[in-house]
């Protein structure tokens, strides 16, 4: 092993990555618990509506361009749309009723009970992301939280049937964490799909 792999900075930055790691793969059973809960709307008809803030806005977009063009061949592409793509939109309505509500007015008209909201909150206090979930829950969609930190407040309160926490406050690494969660979810969910919903194996704790 060379002295730059040995050197302390270096074996620091890979040692900030292992427990949220580990963390992500003790939560198994509850990312398979949702992405058989995702499968099901899709198999309704139900689209993915994915939101967030910043980085996470990014990682909305390629949530929804996974799902509606998979990368690998043979997979089945999925309706996905990010509430974070239209500037007109999020500009307008923050403009009109604040910051708060950009996610919320717009799943107020696009959301259905068929549908899932995937809000990504690097911390879990955005506020509007939150309000989102808020009424995507109130539309009877299926809710799924991605959040980092301790999970804030989503993690805290009702709004998220579904919550995967990247236990870091690092933000670099919650973002980490939240793109191998968002392909496991991509993954799993594909393979629900596969079997018809009568065949579909019970997660049980």
């Amino acid at each position: 092993m060379t002295a730059a792999a040995t050197h302390p900075a270096v074996r620091a930055a890979f040692a900030r990555r292992d427990a949220p790691g580990l963390a992500l793969a003790r939560d198994a059973e509850r990312v398979a618990t949702t992405c058989r809960a995702m499968a099901g709307r899709f198999e309704r008809g139900g689209k993915l509506v994915v939101f967030g803030n910043g980085g996470p806005a990014t990682d909305a977009q390629h949530i929804a361009v996974e799902f509606v063009h998979p990368v690998l061949v043979g997979k089945r592409a999925l309706p996905a749309i990010s509430l974070a793509n239209d500037a007109a939109t999020v500009t307008g309505i923050a403009r009109a009723d604040g910051f708060d509500e950009v996610f919320a007015a717009q799943l107020r008209l696009l959301g259905s009970s068929r549908d899932i909201a995937l809000g990504l909150s690097a911390d879990g206090w955005c506020a509007n992301v939150r309000r989102g979930l808020a009424v995507a829950r109130e539309r009877d969609m299926l809710t799924v939280a991605l959040v980092g930190s301790d999970g804030g407040a989503i993690a805290a309160g009702d709004e998220a049937e579904h919550v995967l926490v990247a236990r870091s406050t690092d933000p670099v690494v919650v973002k980490e964490v939240h793109v191998t969660a968002y392909h496991v979810l991509w993954e799993l969910v594909h393979v629900f799909l596969k079997r018809p919903p009568a065949e579909r194996p019970e997660v049980t704790g």
